[in-house]
């Protein structure tokens, strides 16, 4: 299946096909050198199939985690393509997560004013969301993506065979941004979710598509995020200060019994765990019971202990305030959105309902 992303200068197409990666030569221009970015979560066997696909090839292996999304990495990567001798008409490759994604097209966006950045994303949120659409950003001084460009991508490549090797929880919190699009845009799609009994009831090439398609039509629109595009942030106002707050956790709803648990408390929350939560509190009574089943069924978190003036910190520090309000999106019906203005105390007392 192919989704094309229409855009007045910069359109692509994202081809979702189990086994693409082994024939990424055919699909990518690889004839020239080519920066590989990848992190030490991502099988090496990835980066190895891919290279073979290029004509030259430089692979760089950056720590897995959101705190690798930073300048010295950026600058990590510019170094690597200065003393390889790569020139505007070389290319670099993402291949791993929204982090990975993330810093590798910053880094191709700047090198040489920009070079040509394809992404290949490994995980089901990258696949669902960060891989389409452009964004591009390191984090600074604690606050999230606040250092970026809009740079989209010559073309994505999604191979739901490379999610084998993830993990059941690794794959509940990507499909988090499925759900806040379906929640958002789709009805009928979030039905399909409320529909299921348990995460492998999903199809899960169904879902990346759909979701790819919705977040395909919301670019469209609005490509540098001045409007409809702020949708997409359902769950983030919030979710981003929880995620900032979260590095010893207890969560209220996960199965004791969980192969993840432990990993769990000692790593803190993934960022789609984060979103899942902060959804809760921008959304009325009915819809967030909905959404809460939904959330049950992927063995996702709906309660957290958390710093509470570090994530508040965070939230009213995040780059999408207004003045001294903070839009925000909220949900009255599942398939519609609006955009709330809510000030710090209206933002704390909501924060303080997902507390446990």
């Amino acid at each position: 299946m192919t989704v094309n992303v229409n855009l007045p200068a910069n359109g692509y197409d994202i081809k979702i096909e189990r086994g693409i990666l082994k024939k990424a030569g055919e699909e990518l221009k690889l004839n020239r050198k080519v920066l590989i970015v990848t992190d030490d979560g991502v099988p090496s066997k990835y980066a190895e199939t891919l290279a073979k696909e290029c004509k030259e090839s430089f692979i760089t292996v950056i720590k897995q985690g959101e705190e690798s999304k930073n300048f010295d990495n950026f600058l990590l990567l510019q170094k690597v393509m200065l003393e390889n001798g790569f020139s505007r008409k070389d290319c670099a490759v993402a291949l791993g997560g929204g982090v990975i994604g993330d810093l590798t097209g910053f880094a191709a966006s700047c090198f040489m004013r920009g070079i040509d950045f394809y992404n290949i994303p490994t995980t089901v949120l990258s696949q669902v969301d960060s891989s389409v659409g452009g964004k591009t950003a390191v984090d600074f001084m604690g606050v999230k993506n606040i250092v970026g460009t809009f740079y989209q991508p010559k073309k994505v490549l999604i191979d739901p065979d490379v999610l084998e090797t993830l993990d059941k929880r690794q794959i509940s919190a990507g499909l988090v941004e499925a759900v806040k699009m379906a929640a958002t845009f789709d009805e009928a799609s979030f039905a399909k979710f409320e529909e299921a009994e348990s995460l492998e009831d999903l199809d899960i090439v169904e879902v990346i598509a759909k979701a790819i398609q919705t977040k395909a039509d919301v670019v469209e629109k609005d490509e540098k995020e001045v409007g409809l595009r702020k949708v997409l942030n359902f769950g983030h106002t919030l979710g981003h200060g929880i995620e900032a707050a979260c590095s010893d956790v207890r969560l209220s709803n996960i199965w004791e019994d969980a192969p993840y648990e432990k990993d769990m408390h000692k790593h803190g929350l993934l960022h789609g765990e984060c979103v899942a939560i902060g959804m809760l509190a921008m959304c009325d009574t009915e819809v967030k019971e909905r959404i809460e089943k939904v959330l049950d069924k992927l063995d996702l978190p709906t309660k957290v202990s958390f710093d509470f003036d570090k994530a508040l910190s965070a939230v009213t520090h995040d780059k999408k305030q207004n003045g001294k309000a903070i839009s925000c999106v909220y949900v009255k019906k599942i398939g519609s959105y609006e955009m709330k203005d809510m000030m710090a105390d209206e933002l704390s007392e909501r924060l303080a309902t997902l507390e446990i």
